[in-house]
């Protein structure tokens, strides 16, 4: 495959696990990337962190719910870079809520980030893509929704299960303008948010997955990387799922 030199990418949520893991990758393959992120200073160390290794990393702070962020959080990389060709929206949050429990609070604060920050993203990546008639936009969903349910995790899943729903239309609304619109569906991916549940629960999620580990947010990056490529044109509206075989049993193994 060609590499990424002289394309310019945007991760949202970038600035750890699986945002860092996917602008690591695109990085590595020649992108500069822009790293954006609420956490402006956690963005910062991180698009340090590529510069020390020799790769191209601009820090952007940027709340994808607010709308006005979102379109001045692509100016600004647009003014530094030129142009701007790839979009991993991956900004979300994954809150365990009992469903008896959720307020309508709680899920609109799910909503908002993992859906509205999705769309906000796209949005304001759409007019430079499609004045220059390319464009890769690459959304992170999940298996738990689209493919899978986890207790607790029903505003989650709901979330990742929008999410495709509207890269499919979004993806017939803008074929003719040389942008692909695709998603990746992570399984469980070895992030801080996971490993702070402790070992127990770790061995108890890897137990479940055939191919006996965690994702490591480089896992989701090269997925990304794929569908954000040149040769990848042919594909979109698609998902693809990265869960180390997790959803593939009927069920439990025979004794």
């Amino acid at each position: 495959m060609k590499n990424l030199e002289g394309r310019i990418a945007v991760v949202t949520g970038g600035a750890s696990g699986v945002g860092l893991g996917i602008a690591r990758v695109l990085a590595m393959e020649g992108a500069s990337v822009a790293i954006a992120d609420i956490d402006g200073a956690v963005a910062t160390e991180a698009a340090a962190g590529l510069l020390g290794q020799g790769l191209d990393a601009l820090a952007v702070e940027v709340d994808v719910v607010d709308r006005g962020a979102v379109d001045a959080m692509v100016a600004t990389v647009v003014g530094h870079y030129g142009r701007l060709d790839i979009l991993a929206a991956n900004a979300g949050i994954y809150p365990p809520i009992e469903f008896s429990a959720m307020t309508d609070q709680d899920l609109d604060r799910v909503l908002d980030i993992n859906v509205k920050g999705a769309i906000h993203s796209i949005q304001a990546a759409l007019p430079g893509m499609r004045k220059q008639a390319y464009g890769r936009v690459v959304l992170t969903s999940s298996i738990t929704g689209p493919i899978v349910g986890q207790p607790g995790m029903s505003a989650y899943a709901a979330s990742k299960a929008a999410m495709l729903g509207m890269m499919r239309t979004v993806a017939l609304e803008v074929c003719a303008d040389g942008i692909t619109v695709n998603a990746v569906q992570p399984g469980n991916v070895r992030t801080p948010g996971l490993v702070k549940f402790g070992p127990e629960f770790e061995r108890e999620i890897v137990s479940a997955i055939p191919l006996g580990r965690l994702a490591e947010p480089e896992d989701i990056g090269w997925a990304v990387r794929f569908l954000a490529s040149e040769e990848a044109g042919y594909i979109t509206g698609q998902t693809l799922v990265i869960d180390g075989g997790q959803v593939l049993p009927e069920g439990a193994a025979p004794p």
